[in-house]
């Protein structure tokens, strides 16, 4: 179905991967995961044959439809939202264009006629007359509102731009879907939408995700991206985690074993090679020693942080108190929120983007002003924020260790700041290189690194999992597990919210419901209706 030969991608002194040669069976769907920088968004294109591999090949069987998911999305501001879904199946639209060309003409000649009696013919063969239904279905199923359906592409949000793009690679159902992240900026019920999409669909799929659930329930297969190689491992991301344990624990075993027998060999050797009447067994031992051969084991591409966050002064009873609370801009996303939120609570916010989410998290930050009500902090609360957009935070052109040095307290010395840096991964000479220059990933663990000198002992977290590769969301999701104080969090990350959360606020059209329990809770109370609702109209 879809598979490479000696694939190699170069573009400085080191490869990013070399002589890949890999398989992806018909009708499998393959989590592609690597740790940022590890070139899986760059082997995806290239299997989409959007990039030239420096050498090899990839091949795909004839008449194959492939659904790639696209990255530019202002590429179809000039037509409408249910056109570029179905640009999608490109032969479908080539022969809608030609059809609908021919049915504008004045008046149709002989030739024309028979012209349109082929297209109907195949038109109606590629289910063209369902055409615009199936795409509208996949843009309701992904949240797009109906009332942008005709509209054009140039009126659509960027964050949901990129939801039609989806719907573009999906609208073929085609024989080969390759996705990029197709879970950034979708929220938590969205993703659960696309998981059973997927999972129903027979599709060969090639996916790029760092949400662990999203991989556990979608994938048949884990194709890792590591040591400049990529290796298939059957089952999902937990049973990829097992087994790729487990075989680099036995080749390190198998080493070891090696090893112990070589230097039991060479002892042998080396005593008895000039005693004449041990001479031939020595010999034997030492072509024995050259026949074994170790494992060649590489280093990881992948590094973990060291994420931890401390509480100062703790808090008891109440952390924060909000009374008739109402939030909005031209209009309110809510009104007169009564919420109760004691020491120690662990709230995770969920909702439809634009729900409110963002909105809710900046005024209990304090970086929005309600437009009613009043928040009431406990005495002696220190709030820790991690907004969704870091760039207001970096605007300054500062040092690494500058910047950090600015949220230093008391007891916090040079080498204390240091130590925190290179907990977070940044070497001593990286911490004297600009902000500016940071990826989202890198500006997010000096957020971190923030928190981590503040000890607040509430922290607010804004979807704190983005721009995140899968070794620092492990990292931080074990930090949070640890951290005594109050957690406000929002997430579309559901192993992170389910990890976390034992109280969920679901933002919906304007209602806001507090579900006692974690989020598996949730989905119970939700599904049978049930709801113990907040002080809210």
């Amino acid at each position: 179905m879809l598979s490479t030969t000696q694939l190699t991608m170069q573009f400085g002194a080191a490869p990013l991967f070399e002589s890949v040669s890999v398989k992806f069976g018909a009708g499998h769907r393959y989590g592609l995961i690597g740790a940022n920088g590890s070139g899986k968004s760059t082997f995806l294109k290239i299997l989409g044959r959007d990039l030239e591999p420096s050498s090899g090949t990839v091949a795909w069987e004839a008449d194959k439809r492939v659904g790639k998911l696209g990255q530019d999305q202002f590429a179809f501001e000039s037509y409408s939202v249910l056109d570029t879904v179905i640009m999608g199946d490109a032969e479908l639209w080539r022969l809608k264009s030609e059809r609908e060309r021919l049915y504008g003409l004045p008046s149709l000649s002989e030739d024309d006629g028979m012209r349109v009696a082929e297209l109907e013919a195949d038109f109606a063969a590629r289910d063209g007359y369902t055409a615009e239904s199936r795409a509208a279905g996949l843009l309701t199923g992904l949240g797009v509102p109906i009332a942008q359906h005709n509209g054009p592409m140039s009126a659509v949000a960027p964050g949901w731009k990129l939801r039609v793009l989806l719907a573009q690679a999906l609208f073929p159902d085609p024989d080969i879907l390759l996705l990029d992240e197709p879970t950034n900026h979708l929220d938590i019920h969205t993703i659960r939408w696309l998981e059973e999409l997927l999972v129903a669909r027979r599709s060969t799929m090639v996916i790029i995700s760092h949400d662990r659930h999203f991989l556990n329930q979608v994938c048949t297969h884990i194709a890792d991206l590591d040591y400049g190689e990529v290796r298939i491992f059957p089952g999902n991301y937990d049973e990829y985690m097992t087994a790729a344990t487990e075989v680099r624990e036995r080749r390190l075993a198998d080493n070891a074993r090696k090893k112990a027998q070589i230097a039991e060999l060479q002892a042998f050797v080396s005593r008895f090679s000039a005693n004449a009447s041990k001479a031939r067994q020595a010999t034997s031992r030492a072509r024995q020693i050259e026949k074994i051969q170790l494992d060649e084991i590489k280093p990881s591409s992948r590094v973990s942080p060291y994420i931890r966050f401390d509480m100062g002064k703790k808090l008891y009873r109440q952390a924060v108190e909000l009374r008739a609370l109402a939030q909005g801009y031209a209009d309110l996303l809510w009104r007169d929120l009564d919420l109760y939120v004691g020491a120690g609570a662990r709230i995770g916010v969920i909702g439809a983007n634009g729900a409110g989410k963002t909105t809710l998290l900046r005024t209990l930050a304090g970086e929005l002003m309600p437009r009613a009500g009043e928040i009431q902090w406990a005495e002696g609360a220190r709030v820790g924020y991690c907004a969704q957009d870091h760039g207001e935070a970096f605007a300054e052109d500062l040092t690494l260790l500058a910047w950090m040095s600015q949220w230093a307290q008391p007891t916090h010395d040079e080498q204390a700041i240091r130590a925190v840096l290179g907990r977070l991964l940044f070497s001593r000479e990286e911490s004297e290189k600009s902000v500016r220059v940071l990826s989202g990933g890198e500006r997010a663990r000096m957020i971190f690194g923030k928190l981590m000198l503040l000890a607040p002992n509430v922290l607010i977290l804004d979807e704190p999992t983005n721009h995140l590769d899968m070794e620092s969301i492990e990292a931080l999701n074990l930090a949070l597990v640890h951290y005594p104080g109050t957690l406000i969090f929002a997430s579309h990350d559901r192993e992170f919210v389910s990890s976390l959360a034992t109280e969920i606020l679901e933002l919906d059209g304007g209602q806001v419901t507090i579900f006692g329990g974690g989020y598996e809770d949730y989905l119970k109370a939700r599904g049978a209706g049930a709801a113990s609702r907040s002080g809210v109209s």
